[in-house]
């Protein structure tokens, strides 16, 4: 429960936005509880289907499926979280609640990783929905607008993001596989614990920032009256969400309505608003349903490239021994975090000689690299031996290439959302932002088990061709895509306005 600031420990919003230097303290806190709940979430994540498959003795297709019901899921309810935090909860009582549920859904899967493996992943994907939309919102109230170091800020904050997924990328699925997978399921929710009392402890400096809405409209009884139903209620969506996330082919219903539902709400929020306003929202949508297609691409990372390195790869990378899901899993945040700052002095230097690329151009940059990179992923056949086990170099050299495509999209897509909405709507439309990763995890779970080999007894020369025959597809779809949205800029900065 929020224990509200007295006003002699609270900073006004103004001075916290006046900041001195290129950081503001409290994006260090936020960056580092950030960090360890992604260390809780990736490893949870880069465990999933190679569990699912060796553990609960799951299909590859099957697998797939579940990996993006599960996934699709967690970015739903990220939306609903949004929502929740923005109008009843505010963002520190959405974090302390979701949080908790994620502690409690990494310790019942500790206890028993296959009979209790839809009940723990169940109440994790409830904590991930409060958790995960709601302290990206907060950074982004740490700056006024137009700002300029705003970008920085949250190229800060996603490199954060980066260091927990490597970690948690690298340890989990090390000690799920080659130690305990009681031992792995149980570290994500130590570190979970970790970044909840990080949160918890230094959520007074952030003043007024992410207080309830409802503070200054209700007796603080009616207050907990309301957070009591909320939590009562997401309490309740967990056998729901058990029995959803247990039967895959639920899915196909469930987000057919959430999707548009969601875009009838948003339209009808809109009308509230000015017509420069709705514009923008406008532009938002468009970057909204194009990161649907990215993300589809982009997270085979979690399902289809799980599988192929587990079945299909070397272990072996620029002359080291390495286990090739380990690779998998922590390639594109290694190099995140070592491009990331070279990404953002190339984006500098370009602009001083006024060439650098428009929002727009970016996103459709980030499509080409990904297309490109699935060409490279598509290659790898070309490389395998009469087995169908092929080099883990080239396989490690096109997440350096998708990476850089990363690089273009994502760290533009947590900060645009909150730069073209109205500010009673930031939350809902970084929940926005999230719902379409849910849609993108749930395409890339269809187009991962759909290049899937549907032979009983595969070997390992036919797993070989059929995903990189796939993979082949995937560049052509990702290699359009970034054509059509480059195409369209122009007509989609006009309705940005001033936001570049």
């Amino acid at each position: 429960m929020e224990v509200v600031p007295t006003l002699a420990d609270e900073q006004s919003l103004e001075a916290i936005q006046n900041f001195q230097g290129k950081y503001p303290k409290q994006l260090w806190y936020l960056f580092l509880s950030e960090m360890w709940e992604r260390f809780a979430f990736y490893g949870m994540r880069g465990m999933l289907t190679i569990f699912m498959v060796g553990q609960l003795h799951l299909t590859d297709k099957a697998a797939n499926l579940q990996y993006g019901a599960t996934q699709a899921f967690v970015y739903t309810l990220a939306f609903i979280g949004g929502l929740f935090a923005d109008k009843i909860l505010g963002f520190r009582k959405s974090i302390f609640w979701g949080g908790a549920l994620m502690i409690v859904g990494s310790f019942i899967l500790a206890f028993s990783p296959a009979s209790l493996f839809y009940i723990g992943i169940s109440f994790t994907i409830v904590g991930t929905g409060f958790f995960k939309p709601n302290i990206s919102t907060m950074v982004g109230s740490l700056y006024k607008q137009g700002d300029p170091r705003r970008d920085a800020g949250f190229g800060l904050f996603y490199s954060g993001i980066n260091i927990g997924a490597l970690l948690g990328g690298v340890l989990c699925v090390y000690i799920g596989k080659h130690y305990s997978w009681n031992l792995a399921f149980g570290l994500a929710g130590i570190v979970m614990s970790i970044s909840l009392l990080i949160f918890i402890f230094t959520k007074r400096t952030l003043g007024p920032i992410g207080l309830s809405p409802l503070r200054d409209k209700f007796a603080p009884s009616k207050i907990t009256m309301y957070d009591i139903m909320v939590y009562g209620g997401s309490l309740l969506a967990i056998p729901l969400i058990l029995i959803l996330v247990s039967n895959s082919e639920y899915t196909d219903y469930f987000m057919y309505t959430v999707g548009p539902l969601t875009l009838i709400y948003i339209i009808y929020e809109s009308f509230k608003y000015s017509a420069v306003e709705r514009q923008k929202l406008l532009a938002a949508m468009i970057f909204i349903i194009f990161s649907i297609f990215f993300w589809a691409f982009f997270e085979q990372a979690g399902g289809s490239l799980s599988l192929f390195a587990e079945h299909n790869l070397t272990d072996k990378v620029m002359g080291m021994r390495i286990d090739p899901n380990v690779v998998n899993n922590s390639s594109n945040s290694v190099f995140v975090i070592l491009l990331s700052p070279l990404v953002g002095l190339l984006w500098l230097w370009l602009s001083k000689r006024k060439l650098e690329p428009n929002t727009v151009v970016k996103f459709g940059l980030g499509f080409l690299f990904v297309s490109l990179s699935f060409y490279v992923y598509y290659y790898t056949r070309f490389f395998a031996d009469a087995n169908g086990v092929t080099s883990l170099n080239i396989f490690t050299f096109a997440y350096l290439v998708s990476t850089i495509g990363e690089l273009c999209l994502s760290p533009i897509g947590l900060s645009i959302m909150t730069t073209l909405s109205p500010k009673p709507l930031h939350g809902v439309m970084m929940g926005m932002w999230f719902l379409a990763s849910a849609y993108g995890q749930y395409a890339a779970g269809l187009l991962g088990a759909a290049m899937s080999t549907e032979k009983v007894n595969a070997t390992l020369l036919d797993k070989l061709n059929a995903y990189t025959e796939g993979y082949k597809n995937l560049a052509l779809y990702a290699l359009i895509a970034g054509v059509l949205l480059i195409a369209i800029s122009p007509l989609v900065r006009k309705l940005m306005h001033e936001v570049h």
